[in-house]
């Protein structure tokens, strides 16, 4: 989470001569995944696609709040991590790079995980320890 999120700040700075794709797209990419991750790790025994849509779910919200343009909000917004948290203009592309980043979280752990905390104390046998 650590690192999908410095990747994501890191994106974000255009002094570094990253180009303007990058800049524009791949923070809110980050973004979608580290929710992703973030509730992947708050709840280890749901099913990955539940984690998912959670995630999606919450990240779609939170794009869409930032057509609420009240003083105390835009107050939050103004701070630094206020705006990396729930932004500041909505965006119709972020809606796609939402659902990138989550899907990349999602084929990532369908990969490359290990059993889950759910597989390991279940006591029917399952494909990661077939005894």
């Amino acid at each position: 989470m650590l690192a999908v999120a410095l990747v994501g700040i890191a994106s974000r700075s255009e002094a570094s001569g990253i180009p303007g794709f990058v800049v524009a797209y791949v923070g809110d990419t980050a973004w979608a995944l580290f929710v992703f991750l973030a509730i992947g790790f708050i709840m280890p025994r749901w099913p990955v696609v539940r984690i998912a849509a959670l995630a999606l779910a919450f990240s779609v919200t939170i794009e869409f709040s930032q057509l609420y343009q009240a003083p105390w909000i835009n107050a939050i917004r103004e701070n630094p991590v206020g705006n990396l948290a729930i932004g500041d203009g909505f965006l119709w592309s972020d809606l796609v790079c939402y659902a990138v980043g989550i899907t990349g979280g999602v084929f990532a752990e369908v990969l490359f995980r290990g059993p889950t905390v759910a597989e390991k104390t279940n006591t029917k046998p399952s494909r990661w320890y077939p005894l």
